[in-house]
Formats: C-alpha cells, structure tokens, sequence
C-alpha cells in the first residue's frame, strides 16, 4: 500500500519543464526589483504625507472662502462704474473694494466720484467709506469728505450725499471750504454743478478774496446769519 501510495503521488505530481523553469526564474527576478522598490514608495509615501495633506486642506480652504464669498455675493476689489447724468456727461466712481448687499445697494470703502461739466470743468469727491444706490443713482460718503474742483476749490466735511444724475452734492452738517474766493466756513451746503449754484446755511463765516478793495474783503469777513445764499462774481456762488 506504501509503495502504490508513492508511486500514484510521483504519477500525479508533474515534474517542471524548462519552459516553466524559466519562466519561475523570471518571476524571481521581477520579484527582487519590485518589493524593493514597493517599499521604498511606501516609504516615500509616508514621508511627504504632510506635504500632500497640507495641500489638500489648503485647496479645501480656498474653496470654503470662494463659496462663502458666493453667498456673500458681489465682494469685489478694485471696484469700477460708470454712468451718464441727465446732461449726457459722464460719471465714474472707483473704491478700494464694494460689496453687493442686495441688488439696489453697494457698500463701498474709500469711494472716489468723478464728474465732468460743462467746459471740460470736472469735479472728484472721496470719503472713507460710501453707500451708492445704483437704479437711483445716488451717492451717500461719510468720513473725512473732500470734495475738489478744477478751479482750485476745496471742500471738507464729514459727510455729504451725491446725486450723480443730476449733478447735485449736499449736506446737513459742517463744511469748510478754500479757494481762490477765498475762505468760507457754514454749518450746511447745497451745490448744483451743471447750474454753478452753491448755497451754504449760516451761522457762518465767509472771507473774500478781493484785490479791488480791501474794505470789501474786511466786510466779508463778519459772520453771516442762518440760511444765507452765497453769490457774486468772487463767490462760489457763480462759475468762475
């Protein structure tokens, strides 16, 4: 019984050719290069696994942002528009950055309003922050308000409201101006562009800026009751 055991499993068990030889041979080899080299991956892998995860919660991050900045809708820098008054003239106003808070209202932070006039005149308004209400076309600045002019006019104040179509700056509060009139100093200001009208609410001060006279200038120079209208040749009341 012994022996036919052994006999039937040497029948059964088949004896490798050279072919087969070799080809185990080849296994072998490919054997040597590539665990080898499955083990350095592995620990190549292991080693720059920061890196890659550092990348990808970066990539994650920016993404976050990018979708926050979709919800909070229109965050732009470098903000620019533009538009046409009644008088068919052109209007720019540029801010560091504007925020779409819904679709009438921009936020803007440190706006600049440009308007041409008539005679290739222009005039520029800037304010620390702004609120422009774009279908109405009005420009409300608060914050260290400077308005200038190209015929040397200067204007400060800490607010004003702009009314880009029709070419109309005013305000309710305090302002301080300078120019070749003179200086003027009034508790409230009312400019019309396109028609050269200024108008500023007293208790005020006004000193003229008169070389025809110096009696004219030192009578300038008292206080002027509530709700006067500037005007004249040498005012800013007129275009000069």
């Amino acid at each position: 019984q012994r022996a036919a055991l052994g006999a039937a499993r040497a029948s059964t068990r088949a004896i490798p050719g050279e072919s087969e030889l070799a080809r185990r041979r080849q296994l072998l080899r490919w054997a040597k290069w590539v665990l080898p080299g499955c083990a350095l991956l592995l620990l190549v892998s292991i080693a720059v696994w920061p890196e890659i995860d550092h990348l990808i919660n970066s990539n994650r991050i920016a993404l976050t942002q990018a979708a926050r900045l979709r919800i909070r809708s229109g965050n732009m820098s470098g903000a620019i528009y533009r538009g046409l008054d009644t008088h068919q003239r052109p209007y720019m106003i540029t801010a560091d950055s504007a925020v779409q808070v819904d679709p009438e209202r921009v936020d803007l932070v440190r706006p600049v309003a440009d308007t041409l006039l008539s005679g290739r005149g222009w005039v520029m308004v800037t304010g620390d922050t702004g609120v422009y209400m774009q279908h109405a076309q009005t420009l409300q600045l608060t914050g260290n308000v400077t308005l200038y002019r190209n015929d040397g006019i200067i204007m400060y104040g800490p607010t004003a409201d702009i009314d880009l179509k029709r070419g109309i700056v005013a305000s309710d509060t305090w302002v301080h101006a300078e120019g070749p009139f003179g200086v003027l100093d009034a508790q409230g200001w009312f400019l019309a562009q396109h028609e050269g009208l200024a108008q500023f609410r007293g208790p005020g001060r006004l000193i003229l800026n008169d070389d025809s006279g110096a009696d004219k200038s030192a009578a300038s120079a008292r206080s002027a009751p509530a709700g006067t209208t500037v005007s004249g040749p040498h005012s800013t009341g007129t275009q000069p």
